[in-house]
């Protein structure tokens, strides 16, 4: 089975985004940075999610990520599904942090359990028949949303309808030019049926 092993973010500001990745999130075994001026205007078709724990961890994650820079896209709040909240990096990569938790079970922590990239497709259907072409496991799928590849992936990936993607994290769904997105596979390197490429 296939498996994303890392992403790395195109940037205008190498040194800048370097200083904000490092202080907010601290995932920097999973995301690499580079220097980039590619043409990019909106939204740019996919979100960064970090799961966490409980509820604390969240708002210490969003917090940490505001503190680096980061402005708020939606604040953080109670729904039905649990508890969450975006915002955007200053580079203009957009970040979920949320948990399916309601309940403190531990001192807070500016920890996640996973990372899930979140691409937005044109249609669900066929990107997920693209990507099970190129080994990655099927996952739960209901309507506009997709999940691909195994539980224990570093990165989880998940397809959602662009403009479903977009209302999720709060932003106008249009959007041209760069993704300013590569993402590196355990195995082949292709180009996904909305520009996405793997590498």
């Amino acid at each position: 089975m296939n498996a994303i092993e890392h992403i790395t973010l195109e940037v205008n500001d190498l040194s800048a985004a370097e200083t904000f990745y490092d202080s907010a999130f601290g995932a920097e075994d999973l995301i690499r940075l580079r220097r980039s001026e590619a043409a990019t205007t909106g939204f740019r078709g996919f979100t960064l999610s970090l799961l966490a724990a409980q509820p604390a961890d969240v708002d210490a994650l969003v917090n940490s990520a505001i503190d680096a820079g980061a402005t708020t896209i939606k604040p953080v709040s109670k729904s039905l599904w649990g508890y969450g909240g975006t915002v955007q990096a200053p580079d203009g990569t957009i970040w979920k942090v949320a948990t399916s938790s309601k309940r403190n079970t531990r001192e807070a922590g500016t920890r996640f359990e996973s990372v899930v990239l979140l691409l937005g497709a044109t249609n669900v259907a066929d990107s997920k028949r693209f990507y099970a072409g190129h080994d990655f496991r099927p996952g739960k799928s209901f309507g506009s949303y997709a999940e691909l590849g195994g539980a224990d992936d570093r990165i989880k990936l998940a397809l959602y309808k662009r403009t479903a993607l977009a209302k999720d994290a709060g932003v106008a769904p249009e959007g041209t030019g760069s993704h300013r997105l590569e993402i590196h596979p355990a195995a082949g390197s292709f180009v996904d049926p909305d520009g996405f490429t793997w590498a």
